[in-house]
């Protein structure tokens, strides 16, 4: 197997993890507000990978560069905009409206990366591109209401997912995966803290009785080591093996496998239109891991 095959195939593990846990999630926060949760899954994930960066790396050269530093930074702000913009959208605007406009980011990679990585676009990733956004559209649009405030917001969430591949693309290449995924999840953690102080402050987030529900420590636990520390670690690594676009592509399946995990966890039942969507996110995945006819077409 070679490596592009196993980045697409770990990838799409790591959408599986994030689909599952997205029930779990949701119920935690009933609890605690997003920005405390993310801010301890993140500082959580954080103390994993450090540990194991302690483990591996204490024979190695230093690699904590300004370079480093600043791409693993860069990194961590997109992902904090895009946890924050969905956050305080989904005040404003429904879960199916924002879950498509969050998926629009499977539009955006590709133009970001025709733009700002000048990486030339096949026409199979295109029509794979558009394939998965209007399968996202049946699984999760109402189009029943008019754009508002937050809709915009989570279309600013999706510019912020969308530039967070973009920039783990740029700079995956550069530095060692494991302390980049560290500077960014210690960045996202930090702002997300700080978000939690500012916007909700902090006596709810400081009580313990919260933390002994089952329901908010199971989803911390679960989602600091597998739906972070190992899904950001993957992603850092495995995107120098792939491309944004392909990244993208994958990343669309979340809704699916949340579906997935909705209807056997809570008995929730897909109607037809949202089984068209799963179909045409799958074939859209599908057509853009065809085999390319030309050499150009493999730059994406």
């Amino acid at each position: 197997m070679n490596k592009n095959t196993l980045a697409d195939m770990v990838l799409l593990f790591v959408v599986l993890v994030w689909g599952a846990t997205f029930v779990m999630v949701r119920n935690a926060i009933s609890f605690l507000d997003p920005f405390t949760f993310n801010s301890i899954r993140f500082f959580a994930a954080f103390i994993i990978l450090l540990i194991s960066y302690l483990a591996l790396y204490r024979k190695r050269p230093a690699v904590w560069t300004k370079s480093l530093f600043f791409s693993g930074s860069k990194i961590g702000i997109w992902l904090f905009l895009g946890y924050a913009f969905q956050t305080y959208g989904l005040l404003y605007t429904t879960p199916s409206k924002a879950g498509f406009l969050t998926g629009l980011s499977v539009i955006m990679v590709p133009v970001f990366s025709l733009l700002l990585l000048k990486q030339r676009l096949s026409r199979k990733t295109v029509i794979g591109a558009v394939s998965a956004a209007a399968g996202l559209y049946f699984m999760t649009a109402s189009g029943q209401s008019s754009f508002n405030a937050g809709d915009f917001l989570v279309v600013l969430c999706a510019v912020s997912f969308a530039m967070q591949i973009i920039a783990t693309a740029k700079f995956a290449r550069l530095h060692p995966a494991l302390p980049l995924t560290i500077i960014q999840v210690l960045t996202t953690a930090f702002l997300s803290a700080l978000s939690s102080l500012v916007f909700r402050g902090s006596s709810h987030a400081l009580n313990p009785s919260i933390f002994l529900k089952t329901e908010v420590w199971t989803a911390l636990m679960v989602c600091a080591i597998l739906a972070t520390a190992f899904a950001f670690f993957a992603q850092t690594y495995f995107q120098a093996y792939t491309s944004p676009t392909r990244v993208a592509l994958i990343f669309a399946m979340e809704p699916v496998f949340a579906a997935a995990t909705s209807l056997i966890v809570t008995g929730e039942k897909l109607t037809v239109i949202s089984l068209l969507g799963c179909i045409l996110i799958l074939l859209g995945m599908v057509v853009a891991e065809l085999p390319a006819k030309t050499p150009a077409s493999k730059a994406v």
